[in-house]
């Protein structure tokens, strides 16, 4: 997984409230169990008109935004089904930020665990986001996770919240896998002491 450290990044507004997974990635595309692709289902039901055709009232189809890495949403973002191909589409996409009022628990630590930063500001914070979005044209933000900030152009800095250790393994890029193999030496001499002390564990079968 990649780090996270600092990123300075491209803003791109969502104005939804209660976005769930399904919107996020819809169910046709949950077949795969790669995490590359995905970004062409990403919000297909808003991106596209009926025809088939880009959207271009959608915010994500508009030129002003494209190459964004940094998503700006509103309440309960992620909301719904637990499936894990949300975060991989959005990443994907290219996104390594978002920065909404609050989360949906099981989006907010897969976002973690997918080298996601989810970023939690007050809700006045967020709507002054927004309002600095669309006032301005190639809008980016600074976030810092060691520091944990977010800066504007204009130098205004809002800081956030994180569990220590979910911080700590963004920043080492560290997902469960990771943090298993850090112990890989134990795991492979406890492997091999069972194998001398129960060794019809190992037989073929």
């Amino acid at each position: 997984m990649q780090p996270f450290t600092t990123l300075t990044g491209l803003v791109v507004p969502l104005d939804r409230v209660n976005v769930d997974t399904d919107q996020i990635i819809p169910k046709q595309y949950l077949k795969t169990i790669h995490r590359t692709g995905l970004k062409e289902g990403l919000f297909f039901d808003w991106r596209k008109k009926k025809d088939g055709t880009p959207d271009p009232e959608f915010s994500l189809n508009q030129p002003r935004y494209q190459g964004a890495s940094i998503l700006l949403a509103r309440d309960n973002f992620g909301c719904g089904s637990s499936r894990e191909h949300a975060p991989w589409a959005l990443l994907d996409q290219g996104f390594r930020c978002i920065v909404a009022p609050s989360f949906a628990d099981i989006f907010y630590n897969n976002c973690f665990q997918n080298g996601i930063l989810p970023v939690i500001l007050h809700a006045d914070e967020v709507q002054a986001l927004f309002q600095a979005v669309a006032a301005q044209d190639g809008y980016r933000l600074t976030v810092d996770l060691a520091a944990q900030t977010v800066t504007t152009p204009d130098g205004t800095v809002y800081r956030f919240e994180v569990d220590a250790f979910r911080k700590d393994c963004l920043l080492r890029g560290l997902d469960a896998v990771g943090l298993s193999l850090q112990h890989e030496a134990a795991i492979t001499a406890y492997e091999g002491r069972r194998k001398i002390e129960a060794p019809w564990l190992f037989q073929d079968r």
